[in-house]
């Protein structure tokens, strides 16, 4: 039964999918900035509760920009759980784009894209991020650079700090976790680490059935004349602490 009701719940969330990439092409170019966002909160909401994911928000999403928020990262799933709560545009790993599906929705929802490995592309990605701070956007990365387990935390990279540096904005500490609804214990069901393929998460994901998305938000804060490299020390401090 259990497996009945995951794959009902796949064929469901496809189709959630398919609508999401026709709004894109066929209404967003007419929508305002405020109504694209609300479109994707929206969309991010009924995706979760299709996945059978309860969202819990602890503190307060920001409402607007300029601001980069920045945190944890332990699934495919984060970047919908941070949308479900304020929609923000992402930086993210280019491998995201060739993602079969998700990767068209991700890229037209305004994903900004890094070459990891690339200290030219960091830079040039830095450009961009500070060019949409200066036009009072919300921005969302991930500094760890990569999936972790969600009970430790990652080294926190500093470069795309840099951007809120140079623009001097605030950033956002966001701390994230995954836990079951029955036992309030941390769950590894939405985890994408290793070798395991984004197919087999999502599966392991719908056939849980009880996970809640645990997303607390802490204050926003200045550099201070920080560098991005003891900035980035700070956060995963503070992150740690809110985890």
């Amino acid at each position: 039964m259990r497996s009945l009701r995951a794959a009902g719940a796949l064929l469901s969330a496809l189709w959630h999918v398919l609508g999401g990439l026709w709004t894109l092409r066929r209404h967003f170019p007419r929508l305002s900035p405020a109504e694209r966002a609300d479109e994707v909160r929206r969309w991010s909401r009924r995706m979760l509760a299709i996945l059978r994911v309860d969202l819990v928000v602890l503190g307060d999403p920001p409402t607007h920009g300029p601001l980069l928020q920045v945190c944890n990262h332990i699934s495919w799933l984060d970047i919908l759980v941070l949308n479900a709560a304020q929609p923000s545009r992402f930086v993210s790993k280019a491998d995201v784009r060739h993602w079969p599906v998700l990767g068209a929705l991700i890229t037209g929802a305004g994903t900004l894209y890094i070459e990891r490995e690339s200290r030219r592309d960091a830079m040039r990605v830095v450009h961009h991020m500070a060019e949409a701070l200066r036009a009072g956007d919300l921005l969302s990365v991930f500094p760890e650079g990569t999936t972790g387990d969600g009970r430790e935390l990652l080294p926190f990279h500093g470069n795309l700090l840099q951007a809120a540096i140079t623009v001097n904005v605030p950033v956002l500490p966001v701390a994230l976790r995954f836990v079951s609804s029955g036992s309030g214990l941390p769950t590894d069901a939405p985890t994408y680490i290793g070798d395991t393929t984004l197919l087999a998460s999502i599966w392991r994901t719908l056939c849980a059935g009880d996970v809640v998305a645990e997303l607390r938000y802490g204050q926003p804060q200045t550099a201070g004349g920080m560098d991005r490299r003891t900035w980035a020390q700070v956060l995963r401090r503070d992150i740690g602490k809110m985890l």
